[in-house]
């Protein structure tokens, strides 16, 4: 543990969080570096509350030290509990009490944590202890808490898209008065090309670890070597210095082709014209609005298209803001939430990788590889299987939040309990995002390789996600029939054969009675 302390009444002792590595983060511009104290901790119970994937580890780790380590030089006295430091009682809220037991007269100042569990755990903790203790909102979002709450207020569904263009109107991003760049607010329909392998795929920036990074994956192999994912190679920035770098190169070398191809997959390339910022903007080493800013810059100067610069805008302030909204909204009990009344366990190829359907393979593994997926790989391959399937919804929830890099509760949850399970009911999404093997195959080559036919829709050797296409649809007709949205697959399924129904769905039994 390295620590300075100041000696002056009044102080603060200013928690900052592991996701919130940012210079204006509200309660450091509060404090006053002549006064208050920095306390930052690595902690046994915020890095296995799920079995956390060691690159996302390490990647929080060393982004911590080195922030610690610019406080420092910027004049602020921080003490920093590392994770094998003597003494380290393992939890945020007992590294705060240990602190203030040696800091006395100190009050505790921090800014809203990003998961609700934290946030409970500390004001209880402070309750309990009776410790004055002030906490801030996060203003690094461009919506407030109320802010949400008052759009959301009185209207029947939550629909993204509207909740989006308040958001373009209070930034003024790709506005043109009071109109929207281009005369439409949306252009995700020119955003579904599926890729070509002869394209150049550019990789995201790569950054090779400093002797601080190096201590900190020398730990995470020794303590978290054990937990779903391969430490190295380890190319993550760390610093904010190199996060702008990443970002400047996704604007310049991917951002062009990034509204065409963000949908599509194909074996072998892991990144295609993604940005792989997330981690760094869900971490604070980013700001949102910055980075829009950055890409936003990119279409001003003619480098990059509409298409592209507004699909990747909508994903910070519309949807990234959104799912936010929801999660406050809705906690506790959301994580909980059961719309399908699924209890299957989640299957074992979600940790090893092993099965024989392509599309799968490939997105565990590079999850396994780079604690990262795209999201048409989260959503239509491994977050669909498991809807189809019918995985306990909480136990998918679990999965993602430990072996995604840019994972935390307040963003991931949404993402998988309200729109890739579809567990909240139509709260956040209007439908299931449930699919047949035919999208996959539009929009990927997986199936060309595949074990599986995708072309064959039921029996021996047919690619599963048809046969559970039908399946999850029949046993959940009373919950789904009357979406407008679905009337026409009813309809579909209503006029098959009786015997083409049975196939289906004794090939669904099949498939499952093997999980």
């Amino acid at each position: 543990m390295t620590e300075d302390t100041p000696s002056s009444s009044d102080a603060n002792l200013i928690l900052v969080l592991g996701d919130q590595l940012s210079p204006d983060l509200p309660s450091l511009c509060a404090g006053d570096p002549d006064r208050d104290i920095v306390l930052m901790a690595e902690v046994a119970s915020e890095a296995s509350y799920v079995p956390h994937h060691p690159k996302k580890i390490a990647f929080l780790f060393a982004a911590m030290r080195h922030f610690a380590e610019e406080l420092r030089n910027e004049g602020w006295r921080v003490r920093y509990v590392e994770l094998e430091d003597t003494g380290n009682s393992q939890s945020l809220s007992r590294e705060v009490e240990r602190a203030l037991e040696d800091l006395p007269g100190h009050a505790l100042l921090l800014t809203e944590p990003g998961e609700y569990r934290l946030k409970t755990e500390l004001e209880e903790w402070a309750e309990r202890a009776g410790t004055p203790m002030r906490m801030l909102e996060d203003s690094r979002f461009i919506a407030s808490h109320a802010e949400f709450r008052d759009w959301a207020d009185g209207r029947k569904q939550l629909r993204m898209e509207y909740f989006y263009r308040e958001m373009r109107r209070k930034t003024g991003l790709l506005m043109h008065g009071d109109e929207p760049e281009g005369g439409r607010w949306n252009f995700d329909s020119e955003n579904r090309k599926p890729a070509r392998d002869d394209l150049f795929m550019p990789r995201p920036l790569e950054h090779r670890p400093d002797e601080t990074t190096e201590a900190v994956l020398d730990l995470v192999e020794r303590r978290f070597g054990d937990n779903f994912g391969r430490l190295k190679p380890f190319w993550f920035a760390v610093t904010r210095a190199q996060a702008l770098d990443a970002l400047d190169h996704f604007a310049e070398e991917a951002l062009p082709c990034f509204g065409d191809y963000q949908d599509a997959m194909l074996e072998g390339e892991r990144f295609l014209y993604h940005s792989v910022l997330a981690l760094y903007i869900n971490a604070g080493l980013l700001g949102p609005l910055e980075v829009c800013h950055r890409v936003e810059r990119a279409y001003h100067e003619g480098s990059a298209p509409l298409n592209a610069v507004e699909g990747f805008i909508r994903q910070i302030i519309g949807w990234r803001e959104f799912v936010r909204g929801i999660y406050w909204m809705q906690m506790p009990g959301y994580t909980e939430q059961n719309f399908f009344g699924a209890t299957r366990p989640l299957p074992d190829f979600y940790w090893s990788g092993e099965t024989d359907m392509a599309c799968m393979a490939a997105a565990i593994g590079q999850t396994r590889d780079e604690a990262y997926a795209h999201h048409i790989q989260r959503l239509m391959v491994t977050g669909n299987f498991a809807m189809l399937a019918g995985v306990d919804p909480h136990e998918v929830h679990e999965w993602y939040l430990a072996v995604y890099a840019d994972a935390y509760e307040w963003v991931e949850a949404p993402n998988v309990i309200g729109m890739s399970q579809f567990a909240d009911g139509g709260l956040l999404g209007s439908k299931p995002y449930a699919a047949s093997g035919n999208y996959i195959n539009k929009m990927s080559d997986h199936c060309a390789g595949c074990a599986y036919d995708v072309k064959k829709k039921t029996g021996d050797g047919a690619c599963p996600f048809n046969p559970l296409y039908w399946d999850f649809l029949v046993r959940n007709r009373k919950k789904l029939g009357n979406n407008p949205r679905l009337a026409q697959v009813y309809r579909t399924w209503d006029r098959m054969e009786s015997d083409r129904q049975s196939e289906y769905l004794d090939s669904a039994r099949a498939i499952l009675d093997r999980l």
